[in-house]
């Protein structure tokens, strides 16, 4: 019974993916997220439904426009894939518990951004307004904190350390990262978002690298930060308690 709701997550992340890929694709464009259809970037041909089926149809069409044969960034795909297994590795993790709902929520919203600030580099207010909301209702009133300011201080704790950062270093920043940990650290609370943010420094110094070595990045050009934000926010909500604990019982002796 647990494969088939393991399946079904998969399935299900597979399908959200897409749509992430399209919400993180037009949003920042102020377009629409439902008209026009799915069409080609190049040839604005509409897709057909056989060429609409997340990461199957990228691999028949052998990353290819089926009409004018352009090729497809890579990234859709893996875009899927991912949000697929993050939807799957949530309930192994944490269980099948109402937690789910902050979870998922969670990984959709890192993965909307994600694909925004690649395109872009920008991360939309109104994403995080929408997100926002919900996550402020489900704290508060669907799935509570340990205690009540605990959300409280966490938004202001991501808010202000990244807000200080952007001062001393003069707009090295952005304004959408402030606004984004804001929203995370009301998720997680004031302890894990400050882990978040320093795992997240790391994951972004080990991708700059690897695009310096890659040649995508070049040193004092602005590089896209949410992917790094997304990987440390996701280990400080998934492990960070696990990391808290084993830290505290280091300095206990």
């Amino acid at each position: 019974m647990a494969a088939i709701f393991y399946t079904y997550s998969f399935l299900i992340g597979l399908i959200a993916g897409s749509f992430y890929n399209v919400v993180g694709l037009r949003v920042p464009k102020k377009e629409s997220i439902v008209r026009p259809g799915s069409h080609c970037s190049h040839c604005q041909r509409k897709l057909t439904i056989g060429e609409l089926i997340p990461v199957v149809s990228y691999l028949f069409l052998k990353g290819k426009c089926k009409g004018c044969g352009h090729r497809i960034s890579p990234i859709y795909p893996l875009i899927e894939l991912v949000n697929a297994a993050l939807f799957v590795a949530a309930p192994i993790i944490l269980g099948w518990s109402s937690e789910l709902a902050i979870a998922w929520l969670l990984i959709s919203l890192l993965t909307i951004i994600t694909v925004s600030d690649i395109a872009y580099m920008l991360i939309p207010d109104k994403i995080l307004l929408f997100f926002g909301t919900i996550f402020i209702l489900l704290r508060f009133f669907v799935q509570p904190a340990v205690a009540w300011w605990e959300p409280l201080a966490g938004a202001a704790a991501g808010f202000g350390l990244l807000l200080l950062i952007a001062i001393l270093s003069k707009g090295g920043m952005g304004g959408g990262d402030i606004k984004l940990f804001a929203v995370l650290g009301w998720v997680l609370g004031w302890k894990l978002v400050l882990i978040a943010f320093v795992i997240a420094a790391f994951y972004g110094t080990i991708l700059g690298l690897i695009g310096m070595i890659a040649g995508r990045v070049r040193v004092g050009k602005p590089m896209p930060f949410a992917p790094a934000i997304a990987m440390g926010t996701l280990t400080a909500y998934f492990f960070g308690e696990r990391f808290l604990h084993w830290y505290y019982t280091i300095i206990a002796f």
